[in-house]
């Protein structure tokens, strides 16, 4: 894991620190370790006027724009509670920041999160958050596949599966771009956006 540059044009995408997952138990580092590293990490790009993007998962209450398919594993089924779609307060109540509401896995499919960017003069990703091997990698694919360069803050993340976000860290986002801590990005942007 070697994160050897931020592009001028950078964004910070968080994925899903929102109530009703945040309070989820995940690993290998605790969902209020994560936010932690994300507090950290969303502080250093504002003050440099970088975006944040702030990425939530919703539903409708009928389920109509649930993700259709047969898969082998389903859902409860169960109601989400009230508030289980609002992004964690101390993620939260920065004007600047670009909020996208996804319906799927990945924060680029069926959003208008590309175009955000694009309008920026993006060219470079940081995406965190949880799930590892679902809503992050997802959208690090779909980034990569969008012609952005993708880092991937491997503390500033976890998941339900330990096994599945190893398989993340390890297998896969080596493929997708360039990995490694908070601490790390952190000093590089300071480096780079000072």
């Amino acid at each position: 894991m070697s994160v050897t540059t931020l592009d001028p044009r950078t964004a910070l995408v968080v994925i899903d620190l929102q109530h009703g997952i945040v309070g989820l138990p995940v690993k290998p580092y605790p969902a209020a370790d994560v936010v932690a590293r994300n507090v950290e990490l969303a502080e250093a790009f504002r003050a440099r006027n970088l975006p944040v993007v702030l990425v939530r998962v919703s539903f409708a209450a009928d389920g109509a724009d649930a993700m259709p398919g047969r898969t082998e594993r389903q859902g409860s089924g169960a109601a989400f509670p009230e508030g289980w779609d609002v992004i964690v307060d101390e993620m939260s109540g920065h004007p600047g920041d670009i909020h996208v509401t996804k319906h799927n896995w990945s924060a680029f499919f069926g959003t208008d999160l590309d175009v955000q960017l694009r309008r920026r003069g993006i060219t470079q990703v940081v995406v965190t958050g949880i799930a590892t091997s679902i809503g992050v990698e997802s959208t690090a694919r779909d980034a990569y596949a969008s012609g952005y360069h993708v880092t991937l803050a491997t503390d500033a993340m976890a998941d339900a599966d330990a096994e599945a976000h190893t398989n993340s860290v390890e297998r896969l986002f080596p493929r997708l771009g360039e990995s490694g801590t908070t601490a790390e990005i952190l000093e590089l942007l300071a480096k780079t956006h000072a």
